[in-house]
This record gives structure tokens, sequence and C-alpha cells, in this order.
């Protein structure tokens, strides 16, 4: 089987979601969209667009739109998992069953569960059957929508434990304008990818505040330094940080008008609401939760997160964004590397 004859269905008719169906589907491959209601798949079907996250982009005539589970994923040899972070473990769950034993999976969500704190790979290893669980691979990377929809080059990294599953996503999902690179370390490309929401929501709020670009430079920089003491805690590889799973997409989600958590951030910055903020936003901003969860990771591991913690803290606590910044600033002098070890030969 080739890569143009391996047959995709994507969980999720998010604007992510529904960029990956049409991005496999325009290589030539018979793709399947799954949506949760019969209404929802008539709906895209009939209008061959999804006007509420992704106008503008029509559907590739071997993208098709489903409800039913057999339908979508009864003959898929890859599917995809694109939705919500708080929303994956019912997903996965619901349609778990339908998927065939040698499926590759794909998680293609960014973030962790804010009860549990497991990263979206290890939730669906506890919900999806034993044969898949060497089979999941996690896909994160400086990855805006709307940028790869249009087919701006772009770049992702998609990681397994397995070699043979992770070169499998890598040949469906490249593309002459998509290039994919593979990584054996699926903790740090996870926790990359979530923590950066976090971090992002920060530099928001520093650009809410108008304060330039020393302050958010310096600010993107000491997150990735928690990002990467946070992981490597947690069994990660330092190097993993320094790539497109970490500084790639923090720079991308730090600074795109694009990005919902830097959105999110500007917007508590100029005094609106979590909640107000919230509503009027068509898609989730998932540093939200995953600051809950960072917290309390962060905790569990005994590691120093202050971005993280004075983040969470304006969400949640009522903490006053500009006394964040004097809190953050009047910390106790230290080395720059603190709590990061060195790198080993």
């Amino acid at each position: 089987m080739t890569s143009s004859t391996m047959s995709a269905a994507v969980v999720g008719t998010t604007s992510w979601g529904t960029t990956l169906a049409i991005l496999m589907a325009k290589q030539g491959r018979q793709v399947k969209l799954w949506a949760r209601t019969d209404e929802e798949a008539a709906l895209l079907q009939r209008e061959q667009e999804n006007k509420r996250f992704l106008p503008g982009f029509p559907f590739p005539t071997s993208l098709q739109v489903t409800a039913s589970l057999d339908d979508a994923f009864g003959q898929a040899h890859l599917v995809v998992f694109a939705v919500p972070s708080k929303n994956l473990r019912s997903n996965a769950r619901h349609i778990g069953g339908a998927i065939q034993p040698d499926a590759v999976v794909i998680s293609a969500t960014k973030g962790l569960e804010m009860d549990t704190g497991l990263r979206m790979s290890q939730v669906l290893a506890q919900e999806l059957s034993e044969s898949l669980r060497s089979r999941i691979c996690a896909l994160s990377g400086p990855n805006l929508s709307a940028e790869i929809a249009q087919e701006w080059p772009s770049t992702t990294v998609v990681a397994s434990e397995g070699e043979q599953a992770a070169s499998i996503a890598q040949a469906a999902l490249m593309t002459p304008y998509f290039r994919v690179y593979t990584n054996r370390d699926v903790v740090g490309v996870e926790l990359g990818g979530a923590l950066k929401n976090v971090i992002a929501i920060g530099a928001g709020i520093s650009d809410g505040l108008g304060y330039g670009n020393n302050t958010k430079s310096a600010f993107v920089t000491r997150g990735l330094t928690e990002i990467t003491r946070m992981g490597v805690s947690a069994g990660a590889n330092a190097l993993t940080f320094a790539g497109l799973a970490g500084l790639g997409d923090l720079v991308a989600t730090a600074n795109s008008p694009l990005s919902r958590n830097r959105y999110l951030g500007e917007q508590l910055a100029k005094g609106k609401s979590l909640e107000e903020i919230q509503a009027s936003m068509q898609n989730v901003a998932e540093g939200v939760d995953t600051s809950v969860a960072a917290v309390k990771m962060a905790k569990q591991l005994n590691v120093e997160m202050p971005i993280t913690e004075a983040t969470y803290r304006v969400l949640f606590q009522g903490l006053d964004p500009h006394q964040a910044v004097l809190e953050l600033l009047s910390r106790a002098p230290q080395p720059e590397w603190a709590g990061v070890p060195p790198p080993t030969a």
C-alpha cells in the first residue's frame, strides 16, 4: 500500500481537523471527516465547505463527511483526532470500537487533560484497544491551520515510540508545502505543544499591555526555559524543545494574530473577563485548561514554573496583569538555566 492509496478518517470538524482532512484529500487520498450528528454531516456535505470554522476552502472530491462510525472508520488506515482536549476522551471512547486494529492513530490535539494532567496520547492509550497503543502518534509544530489551508510553506513533527507508525504518518501527511519530520520523543513533543499555549496567553498579555519587543522576547524565551524544565523532569529530551514542537510552535503561537491563545491574553490585558472572551471565540484556546493541569503537574514534579503559575493566577484568581509582571521581575536572582540539566554527550 502506498501513501496515496492509504485511506484516512478525521475526528473533529474543527478548523484544524478540516484543514488536515483537506490536506490529505488533495493528495488523492480517500478521506472521511467524521461529524457527531447527521445534521452537521449533511450540512457540510451539501455545502462542500466548513463555513463555520474554515470558510473559503472547498472540499476536494475525495473528501466526504459522515456521521456513520462504520463509514468513517471501517476501512481507514489512518485515524486523526483533532478535537479540543476536553473532548478527546469522550470521542475516543465513542468511536474506539470502530477503528481497525491495524490502523495508525494520530493525536493532533495540543493540550493536557485538565482533571488528570495526562497527555493526549496517554488518554488515547487508555480508551483505545490494546492493539492500537503502539500505533499512536502525536502531531505538533508551528501549525496555524489557516496558513496551512492556504498552502503556505509549513513544517511539523510527528512522534511515536514505534518508528514504523511515525513513518506511516509522515508519508500520509507530507505534501509539497507541508514538510513532516519524525521524532521518538512523544513526551517532549506533546508537552511542547501543550505548554506553549500557556506561554502564548502570557505573550498576548504583554501585547495587550503595550510592552515592546524586549519584553515579549524575554517572556517567550523564559517561557521556553520553564517548558524545558518541566519536560525534562517528565522524561523528555531537552533537545526536543529547541525544535519544531518547542521553539517553533511557541514562536508562531506567541506572535501570530491567528493565535487563539495570544488573542485571549491580549483581551485579558485590555480588561475583558475570561468568560466574556471565551464566549466570543469560535474555537477553543487550549492554554486555559492546560494552565490548570500544568500547575498541578509542576507541583507533582517539584518544578518551578513562575510564568505558568502567574498566567494561571491571572486567568483564575484575579491577579492583575501589571502586578503579575512586577512579581515576575522581582523574583530572586538566579542562573539562566536553573533547574535545566546540562546536555549529555
